[in-house]
């Protein structure tokens, strides 16, 4: 004689396991650890001073919207 299934829990566990296997995948691609975040910040702040060490004296800063009226 074959088992008895709820057909609800079986459809519960099936969407779970989609989920978790979902939010693996995501992790993977989006994931990054504290220490690469940190290393991003980093470089970016470190490219953002060199580029405004080189701009030229005449050059008028760029305006970002918050200044003074």
């Amino acid at each position: 004689m074959a088992e008895i299934i709820n057909l609800r829990e079986a459809r519960k566990r099936k969407a779970r396991a989609e989920k978790e296997k979902q939010a693996a995948d995501n992790r993977i691609r989006f994931g990054r650890t504290k220490a690469e975040r940190r290393l991003g910040d980093l470089e970016k702040s470190r490219t953002d001073r060199d580029l405004d060490g080189k701009r030229l004296a005449d050059d008028p800063p760029e305006d970002d919207g918050a200044g003074s009226r």
